[in-house]
Formats: structure tokens, C-alpha cells, sequence
């Protein structure tokens, strides 16, 4: 365990809020810090840490893999911000691109040309883990001239598709 600045912080408030809970109960002093020491590292690590996981949009962050791409693509996120970063894509030829990322998923639509623009592709790449995600994350890839030039990071919303059974 690495004992960082928040961790202590938390918990000195969670011991606090333990103490002032237990001298309510209890005007023993003596008695009461030892249940509250005895106490802050339970509701610690099982309440509230577990509580700020749930609620945070924390993930791992992974280098580019293109097995792990194809073969797992609902944890893509993980590796897209070093990608984006590092420029690992940028340059290669279409045909490159495709047998490091695999067929794209999808094409942009574009108004100038009224059709799918075969210069920029769509992959997804999941949904961030977090409680109140309601986004599921994508990449575009755009080409020019053949080459990717730039890949853009962006979220949709999520939908379902109604099974209407009749």
C-alpha cells in the first residue's frame, strides 16, 4: 500500500468523525480512542474507499497493443490517451492501419459529400467503468492522402435497441 497525502487526510477525517461519533455514546475518552483507532481503518478501506471507486472515473492506462485492441475492444479506453499522446499511429497507411486495428467499425457521415467518408474511420472502445457513466467511448481516425493524420477522442451517448416483439 503506498501511503499518499489523500489517504492520510481521509483518514484523520474519518478517525475525527469516529471520535466526535463515539464521545457521544461513550464520555470515557480513553475508551473512545481506542475504538475510534481501532475503527478508522475498517471504515476506511471497506466504506469509503470502495465508495470513491465507485464514484470516480479512474482506469488503468495501457500502451497500445493491436492483439489487445482487436481481441478485446470494451477496454480500448485503456489504451487510447497514450496512443493519442505518443503519436503511435500517426503515419501509417491505410492497410497498416488495418492490420493493426482491424476492419473499422464504422464511417463518418458527410454532409460536403452526402455519404460515408471512406477518409475517416470509427472504432469504439467501450464504456469507462464509473457509476454515473452514461457514455461509451470512440475514436476517429481521419486519413490524408492515405496516412493517418490525426485521431480524435470523443464520447457518444449510450442507446439501446427496442426488441419489439409483436
Amino acid at each position: 500500500m503506498i501511503i499518499t497525502p489523500f489517504l492520510v487526510i481521509a483518514m484523520i477525517v474519518v478517525f475525527v468523525l469516529l471520535f466526535l461519533f463515539f464521545k457521544t455514546v461513550d464520555k470515557r475518552k480513553w475508551l473512545v480512542l481506542i475504538v475510534s483507532l481501532v475503527l478508522t481503518p475498517f471504515v476506511y478501506f471497506y466504506m469509503l474507499y470502495p465508495f470513491i471507486n465507485i464514484v470516480s472515473n479512474y482506469h488503468h492506462q495501457k500502451y497500445f497493443n493491436s492483439e489487445a485492441w482487436i481481441e478485446k475492444p470494451n477496454l480500448r479506453y485503456e489504451m487510447i490517451d497514450s496512443t493519442i499522446a505518443s503519436d503511435t499511429l500517426i503515419g501509417l497507411t491505410k492497410e497498416k492501419a488495418q492490420q493493426l486495428l482491424g476492419p473499422h467499425e464504422w464511417l463518418t457521415w458527410s454532409e460536403e459529400i452526402k455519404a460515408h467518408d471512406e477518409n475517416k474511420w470509427n472504432y469504439g472502445m467501450g464504456i469507462e467503468p464509473g457509476a454515473f457513466n452514461d457514455k461509451t467511448e470512440c475514436v476517429e481516425i481521419t486519413f490524408t492522402d492515405h496516412k493517418i493524420s490525426s485521431l480524435k477522442h470523443f464520447q457518444q451517448d449510450i442507446t439501446f435497441e427496442k426488441n419489439e416483439k409483436e
